[in-house]
């Protein structure tokens, strides 16, 4: 495999998760799966059926008020949006979430060329952590080291400042793997290359 030409003068890397590292997808119809699980066992509902509106919904539609939708599809009492919830946050996944096999490479190669991995990743922090907990890293998470954006309560480019200053690297030696416009913008304020995992081969 050939790394990105951008990073042979780079010393570190910057990795957003969902969409980056591993297909958000991967994690919610696993949590999907599982809620739908609950609601049969807990209102004798047959979860297939469930899964499958959640499922198509979601491709569809994306996320956006899909516990709603699928509460008027089913008659299923507002009061399980808490489970749902819930289960976003602390979900035993079934299966492990694997990486990107292209980003799985690189990292590995990041490793093998002592360069500093690091991920910083926007949402809630009790689910992206929950999310990397569950993430199958071949050995790779000895090597990470994790910041929450909406834990810091800062934004994006202000943690690339200050991971640039504790490291005393200047802008020009590290590059941002993101996953859209947001993670765009937030290093353009860095002034920090920026490319998508999918630019990654």
């Amino acid at each position: 495999m050939n790394s990105h030409p951008n990073i042979a003068d780079k010393g570190l890397v910057i990795f957003e998760l969902d969409n980056v590292l591993y297909p958000e997808k991967d994690y919610l119809l696993q949590v999907y799966y599982l809620f739908a699980q609950f609601i049969e066992y807990s209102e004798q509902k047959p979860a297939s059926p469930i899964l499958d509106f959640m499922r198509a919904e979601f491709e569809n539609n994306g996320a956006v008020e899909l516990f709603e939708k699928t509460s008027t599809a089913f008659d299923i009492d507002l009061k399980y949006r808490h489970n749902f919830e819930l289960l976003h946050e602390n979900a035993r996944l079934p299966l492990k979430l694997l990486l990107y096999q292209n980003v799985l490479q690189f990292m590995q190669e990041l490793v093998v060329d002592r360069k500093k991995i690091f991920i910083v990743t926007a949402g809630n922090p009790v689910q992206q952590l929950n999310k990397i907990k569950q993430t199958e890293w071949n050995g790779l998470e000895n090597y990470l080291t994790v910041y929450f954006e909406d834990e810091l309560k800062i934004p994006k480019y202000e943690i690339f400042n200050n991971i640039l200053l504790a490291n005393e690297l200047a802008a020009e030696s590290v590059l941002v793997v993101g996953a859209n416009k947001y993670d765009e913008t937030q290093s353009e304020l860095s002034n920090l290359a920026y490319i998508v995992s999918s630019e990654i081969y």
